[in-house]
Order: structure tokens, then sequence, then C-alpha cells
């Protein structure tokens, strides 16, 4: 697989992926409960989350519940219409295939030797990543872009000593004036 560009900060998302990846907006009410709510839509159809990330949106009291989930797309069609009928649901959309720009954040931590850091920094400029920690025997770094980008990142960083691994998940937000 070839490398990203660096400069690639989003990806549209038509972008190649696992077919069985959709990625999911809700807008829904700012309230204890609706998580859970949600989540038990997808258990009781055996569809499995991939991320989830809840933001607040302009308004308060509404938040963004952002899902990238895999399954087949009958049973996602489903999901969506049982998410659309719950109370604090004011709307689920499938942007999976959709114009929208999506990204998330990955913390690398590795174990590096001084001798084993140039190579480390290297791939780090490619990628765009920028280090956040040095330690005298270690070093954390943050990337941000596609979840291609990250995979492809985090897959030249594995040889090394990779100690810890966070991502965000992905975010997404509809080009245009299109519903998010």
């Amino acid at each position: 697989m070839a490398a990203p560009e660096p400069s690639t900060l989003g990806v549209v998302a038509r972008a190649p992926q696992r077919p069985d990846v959709h990625t999911l907006s809700l807008y829904v009410n700012n309230k204890p409960g609706v998580l859970v709510r949600v989540a038990l839509v997808f258990a009781r159809r055996g569809y499995n989350i991939e991320s989830l990330v809840v933001s607040p949106t302009v308004r308060g009291d509404f938040s963004r519940m952002t899902i990238t989930c895999s399954g087949d797309p009958e049973t996602l069609e489903q999901i969506i219409k049982q998410l659309a009928k719950l109370i604090d649901v004011v709307h689920a959309i499938d942007h999976t295939g959709d114009d929208s720009y999506e990204t998330e954040i990955a913390l690398v931590k590795l174990e590096s030797k001084l001798d084993q850091r140039t190579e480390i920094l290297q791939i780090a400029e490619h990628y765009a990543a920028r280090v956040v920690d040095y330690g005298s025997d270690s070093l954390m770094l943050q990337a941000h872009g596609s979840s291609e980008k990250l995979d492809a990142f985090i897959g030249l960083l594995r040889p090394f000593q990779l100690t810890d691994l966070v991502r965000s998940g992905k975010i997404l937000m509809a080009r245009g004036k299109r519903v998010t």
C-alpha cells in the first residue's frame, strides 16, 4: 500500500475503505442515557461499533455522535430507522460514500534509543506528525488525517517498539450546506 501524502489532512469519504465500514452521524439531545440507548440499538442487531466520538454542537443542548461501524448494509438500514425512532435522536445519517471531510488523531508512544530516532523522525515528518513528548528512552508522536493515512503511519512504526497507541476515532462534517 502506497503511503498517503503528508499534506492529506482529511479525506473525501469516497476514498477506498473496507466495503463493510460505515460512518454515521447522529444529532442527539445532550442528556444522560442517550449514549447507552444508541449503543443498545447496535448491540441488539449484533453490529460492531469500531469508533464512537461524542462532541458538543453549536447549540449546547445537543451533541453530535460520529459512529464508525462495520456490518452488512441491510442491517445498518434497520439500525438507522430504529435510531431515528429514539426520542432523543433528532436525526441519523449514513455518510458512507458522501462528499464529507473526515479526520482523526492518533497518539503513538515508542521506546526509542538515540540511534533509532532519526528513522522514526523521518517517518513522522513524512506523515506531518509532530513530537509531543521526548524522554531519554521514549518518544510520543501525534498524527492526524484520514483513517487510511494513520493506518499506514502506524504500520511503518510497528517495527519499532510501540508501547502505547490511542486513536480518537473518526470525526466528519458534510461539505457545503448539507446536513451532518
